[in-house]
């Protein structure tokens, strides 16, 4: 049995993963009646998002901490590659919207949700979240809340004694291990989700919707395979595509099944680490992507925001859609102090065109029904993304200063 367990340790996680989800899906259609089954992928989640607070908390304190004077991060370009990316998010989902117009059919039920009012809120709400008690944050998974008291923490912890860093170094290299040991149950964990994707949704009842479906998902991946890399490519003057899919296979399968950029904090920060990529950045860069590097939020707003214009048979000119990018794109970065994330956000995009809230909560609705996969492509998106403008801002900069540098892949 222990030769076997280090054999199977052996094989690269992806393929362990891979492996997974063929599980999944076999005993889904054998034995759906196996309910016990979804277990492993709710512990798995749940394990992930109890450790990642810990985890970003500690890491980025101990990061700042022995910060060296002069050793410059990448913060500005990772910052903005973030908003371009996001921001072009919400423009290519225009542009598919009116190639492609959608109107939607409906539904009810949804008069309990409450949406933001406008923008200010959203905005006060992330305002908010920054100066959030450590402890509530670290319950409430609030990552913006954790970074700002980490770095709090870990500069006026610069003047402490060598000791008092190194037992903060120690209890970090502590929490990395137990993330290095949750994350080698991905394959289970991945097993549980997929069955359970399988058994309680289903894929019939996303037929209705699926030229919508398509259209988002369609705007997902011409974001994930041709923008992001256009956008890597005129950083780092080398072929993009080994770095992207590299990303997409380490970061964007586990994100696409556990659909929370929360929970693939870890993960992120593990894949970092292996390409020897500069731990005073990525340990910031990585839990702050997460919460305000939005691209497939930006898509989801602007897609179906237009989606409930065509519905409604309003005309929109193309400079009033372009006013709706850079709305997606600012309301995106603010999407996680929302409850119910990108899609509460669609009421308020749906304000500037003067479409009723009883209309638009409907619209709600509808991304609920399509929610199955609608999120977990755009979590795989925004959490690969992550990942991969942390590795170019540093590419970039070794570029820029004429070092040669390798791509760990």
């Amino acid at each position: 049995m222990q030769t076997l367990i280090l054999k199977w340790n052996q094989v690269s996680l992806v393929q362990r993963i891979l492996v997974g989800i063929i599980a999944g899906i076999v005993l889904a259609l054998s034995i759906p009646d196996a309910t016990g089954v979804t277990i492993f992928g709710s512990l798995f989640v749940s394990a992930l998002k109890a450790v990642a607070p810990v985890l970003v908390l500690l890491l980025v304190m101990s990061a700042i901490s022995k910060h060296k004077k002069g050793h410059q991060t990448n913060m500005k370009a990772i910052l903005a590659l973030y908003g371009l990316s996001t921001f072009l998010a919400g423009l290519i989902a225009v542009i598919a919207s009116f190639i492609f117009p959608v109107s939607l059919s409906l539904v009810t039920g949804t008069n309990d949700l409450t949406p933001p009012d406008g923008i200010v809120e959203v905005l006060k709400t992330l305002l908010f979240q920054v100066v959030d008690n450590p402890v509530n944050a670290l319950m409430n998974g609030n990552y913006i809340g954790i970074l700002a008291w980490a770095i709090l923490l870990g500069t006026a912890l610069r003047n402490a004694n060598d000791s008092t860093k190194d037992s903060l170094a120690n209890f970090s290299d502590a929490v990395s291990q137990i993330v290095k040991w949750v994350i080698s149950l991905a394959p289970l964990g991945i097993m549980g989700l997929v069955f359970d994707t399988i058994t309680a949704n289903g894929l019939s009842s996303l037929l209705d919707y699926g030229k919508l479906l398509l259209v988002l998902i369609g705007c997902m991946l011409f974001m994930a395979l041709v923008i992001n890399p256009l956008i890597v490519y005129l950083n780092i003057r080398r072929n993009p595509y080994p770095l992207v899919f590299h990303c997409l296979k380490g970061s964007g399968i586990t994100a696409f099944f556990t659909r929370s950029s929360a929970a693939n904090i870890p993960i992120n920060l593990r894949l970092c680490e292996k390409m020897e990529l500069d731990a005073d950045t990525y340990s910031v860069s990585i839990p702050l992507g997460a919460t305000i590097n939005m691209a497939g939020a930006a898509v989801t707003i602007s897609v179906l925001t237009l989606a409930a214009v065509h519905t409604v048979g309003i005309e929109v000119d193309f400079g009033t859609a372009l006013i709706l990018s850079v709305l997606s794109a600012v309301a995106a970065a603010g999407a996680s102090g929302v409850a119910g994330g990108s899609l509460l956000l669609i009421p308020l995009a749906c304000s500037i065109f003067g479409i009723p809230n009883d209309v638009a909560i409907q619209v709600v609705g509808v991304g609920f029904i399509i929610g199955v996969l609608q999120d977990s492509f755009e979590t795989a998106l925004n959490s690969s993304s992550d990942l991969l403008f942390t590795a170019t801002a540093e590419y970039a900069k070794k570029r820029k200063e004429g070092k040669e540098f390798v791509i760990h892949t």
